[in-house]
């Protein structure tokens, strides 16, 4: 249990929760406003899935380089606390997205490529070693069904719980872009508007821009062809 305004559900290779969760700090630093940064994790989500025959290549070892990094967030959260793991989660969101460098997807679940991170951070190389560690995922997996607990199954990432214990809880908000800082506000505003009220059950529209981050080459500022354009982030529906 936390004292968290927010409980924020991600898996660090997906990019709308990069991106929501730039958002979610934008708002953070401009109200007095604690989030608690928790674990989904993609490729458990679609373990029943034949990702050869749903998903374009490399979609399989990206989500599992999602889950070997959830498993060295889990185990910085066992040592070092819960406030790590947004730092954390931030560096690990700056190198997979805000560059146009992009390594191999497999690379990403590496030990190599999470003690050049923890290091930047300033956490022990040591902990890297959990990318190894299977049995993390019972954790993970038992954070993944929290989340989905709260909003049915047919989700992908973010999730996001206002007011937790009792408040509402919804996939989303799924975003392309960053707002500005006065545009961040406004939105959640909105946001937490519709989240304080039972009722609410979903918005949604399917085309939708590509993100604007380097890792695909769109940048800040510069609008993306819309599409019905998901990235394989999300879990497949049934």
């Amino acid at each position: 249990m936390t004292d968290a305004d927010l409980n924020f559900y991600f898996d660090p290779v997906c990019p709308f929760a990069w991106l929501t969760s730039t958002w979610v700090r934008q708002v953070a630093a401009q109200r007095d406003y604690a989030v608690d940064w928790r674990f989904i994790s993609l490729r458990l989500l679609n373990a029943h899935i034949d990702y050869d025959a749903h998903f374009p290549p490399d979609y399989e070892a990206g989500h599992t380089a999602g889950l070997r990094l959830l498993r060295v967030a889990g185990r910085v959260r066992a040592e070092h606390g819960r406030a790590a793991v947004g730092p954390l989660y931030e560096a690990f969101g700056r190198h997979i997205f805000e560059t146009e460098e992009q390594p191999d997807p497999a690379v990403r679940g590496s030990r190599e490529y999470a003690v050049a991170i923890l290091a930047e951070v300033g956490l022990p190389a040591a902990l890297a070693d959990a990318v190894d560690d299977e049995s993390a995922d019972a954790e993970i997996q038992a954070e993944t069904d929290e989340a989905l607990a709260l909003t049915g199954r047919d989700v992908g990432t973010p999730i996001l719980h206002f007011r937790p214990p009792e408040g509402v809880a919804f996939f989303g908000p799924v975003i392309s872009r960053r707002p500005s800082d006065a545009e961040a506000v406004e939105l959640w505003d909105h946001v937490v508007a519709l989240a304080g009220f039972p009722g609410f059950a979903e918005l949604k529209r399917s085309l939708r821009e590509r993100p604007q981050l380097p890792a695909f080459g769109v940048r800040s500022g510069e609008r993306g062809v819309e599409e019905d354009w998901h990235g394989g982030s999300r879990r497949l529906k049934r």
